[in-house]
């Protein structure tokens, strides 16, 4: 490639970067406007986020995020918390566009984002309940061995998985050794061994919600089973949409987005998981008082 082509290839990504950095001051200068999110996809990761994602935002009154449409996060709680609460409204429309919407439609919108790091970072549930004791947290729960495997997956697949999945799970412990305490230490510390390599850790489902049901009222969390979503997409969403407070709205089709195909997980290996997690699991269904079909 010469020197010319270089020029041409990285000038349009350069003038977006551009484009998206007067967006967000812009959106910084406006943010007292800017009333924070209603809901919040909270998890699991693998867990059908982007889905449901897409399914919500394809409903009238659902914005996508300012200014970068193309995601589904901000993730200002836990890898952007020290850009502060402009920054973060600086996401979601103004209070005009809301009313605007509104009228439109004959409903008043509702604003969120989904991110699945939120239900796992130690400090994101006080962080929310402090900025938005009102949100409504929407939490995806898939059937954590499966879940654990499709986090491998994801990994591999991004390049930043050399083991495989056996060894990336003997591997755990002592690559995200320490690192939830450096999180809890230092407010605007942030790790990505916790996030990538936490592949048994974060079906632990309890151990990560506990702090939630303690922040917040139970009726402000709805947990839904990642396998109704798959199998009854529909029917799924519709009772998502109700806990928002949205009116209903049926899709055109409900495609499952972000999904890792592969060869399946080895006997013993899958065995020994599902072992693992049987008492979790009976914990976990005994405090919602929900049951799962899981392994």
């Amino acid at each position: 490639m010469t020197v010319k082509d270089r020029i041409k290839s990285v000038a349009p990504r350069a003038a977006t970067e551009q484009v998206r950095e007067l967006m967000v001051r812009y959106g910084e200068r406006t943010s007292d406007r800017r009333p924070l999110p209603d809901f919040l996809v909270i998890g699991t990761k693998r867990g059908g986020t982007t889905s449901l994602w897409r399914y919500l935002i394809q409903h009238p009154l659902v914005p996508r995020l300012f200014p970068a449409w193309n995601t589904k996060t901000s993730h200002y709680f836990e890898e952007n918390w020290p850009r502060g609460e402009a920054w973060y409204r600086s996401h979601f429309p103004t209070e005009r566009q809301r009313a605007a919407l509104e009228r439109k439609h004959g409903a008043p919108p509702k604003v969120g984002e989904a991110a699945p790091l939120y239900m796992f970072h130690p400090l994101v549930p006080a962080r929310v309940a402090e900025l938005m004791p009102r949100a409504r947290m929407i939490v995806l729960l898939r059937d954590p061995v499966e879940r654990a495997y499709s986090h491998w997956k994801e990994r591999r697949t991004e390049g930043v998985e050399p083991l495989d999945f056996a060894a990336a799970l003997a591997a755990e412990e002592s690559r995200t050794a320490g690192e939830r305490d450096r999180l809890l230490a230092d407010e605007n510390y942030h790790s990505e061994a916790y996030d990538w390599y936490s592949y048994r850790a974060r079906g632990r489902y309890l151990e990560h919600l506990t702090p939630w049901l303690d922040h917040f009222d139970r009726g402000q969390l709805l947990f839904v089973a990642s396998e109704a979503l798959y199998r009854e997409p529909a029917a799924t969403y519709a009772r998502i949409l109700d806990f928002i407070g949205l009116p209903p709205y049926e899709l055109p089709a409900y495609d499952v987005f972000n999904d890792r195909p592969s060869a399946g997980m080895d006997d013993a290996v899958r065995a020994e998981l599902t072992a693992y997690y049987r008492p979790h699991n009976a914990a976990l269904a005994d405090r919602l008082g929900m049951s799962f079909d899981w392994s």
